[in-house]
């Protein structure tokens, strides 16, 4: 709840409270839900860490602070030290790699680190950075398990001993997705609509693929500032994703 897809930076706080218990009430477990967290601040990273907790939930996906720039390493790790030593004990973590958003890149030297450092704190590492190379070096050092976030990389990825990936074309096709991770073989046609949706806003679009698949307009809804896509775009994504079936 609350990722890049989910707009979870748009959230409110008291928002995010009544989504969570929604979803709850809905009959989900605590212990399947991963809570997003956004902020730049160590201590409003906290409330939000805080308030899954009071809910029964202790793993969170990581955004690093994304205000400053031109960040070190050694900045960056006290950042996540400081708050890895006020939050709950138990509480886990997944170090959320997605520069091209954030423009506060992870290297892997600082994820290797916190990894070290905060063992059974820091669980995994979501890239979502789409370059080959670095996810490869991070799965073959075999130092952190690793979830993919770019569709196109998951089934080289999965053959190298990926954990498993988050990931937006997830709400479209997670059968399909699970397939790709379980055979390793590409799936060219899946690769077509991401590269599709990212040659535009990509949350727009996605959700634009939604509502075109599904029939329902309340999919495609978007809080400030994100904006709906373009006629010529909106277009697009509607050919190609109109006549498609929703795969649960």
């Amino acid at each position: 709840m609350f990722g890049t897809t989910g707009e979870g930076a748009s959230i409110g706080f008291d928002e995010r409270q009544e989504a969570i218990y929604a979803i709850l009430d809905s009959g989900l477990e605590a212990d399947r839900i991963t809570l997003g967290l956004c902020a730049s601040a160590v201590d409003d990273v906290l409330m939000q860490v805080h308030q899954g907790m009071a809910l029964g939930i202790k793993r969170f996906l990581l955004l690093p602070p994304y205000y400053f720039k031109n960040l070190d390493d050694q900045g960056l790790f006290d950042w996540h030290a400081q708050l890895f030593k006020k939050a709950d004990p138990s509480a886990q973590f997944i170090l959320y790699h997605i520069p091209q958003i954030t423009h506060v890149p992870l290297s892997f030297n600082l994820i290797l680190k916190l990894r070290k450092e905060f063992h059974n704190r820091v669980i995994a590492l979501k890239d979502s950075a789409g370059l080959w190379d670095d996810t490869r070096a991070a799965l073959e050092s075999q130092e952190i398990p690793v979830l993919v976030g770019d569709e196109r990389l998951l089934h080289k990825a999965a053959a190298l001993g990926a954990a498993g990936s988050i990931c937006g074309m997830a709400n479209l096709y997670p059968n399909r997705l699970r397939t790709l991770f379980d055979s390793h073989a590409a799936d060219v046609d899946l690769f077509a609509d991401v590269d599709l949706i990212v040659s535009h806003p990509v949350i727009p679009a996605l959700k634009q693929a939604i509502v075109a698949m599904t029939g329902n307009l309340d999919w495609g809804h978007l809080r400030a500032p994100l904006q709906p896509l373009a006629p010529k775009a909106k277009a697009s994504i509607e050919a190609r994703f109109g006549q498609k079936m929703t795969r649960t």
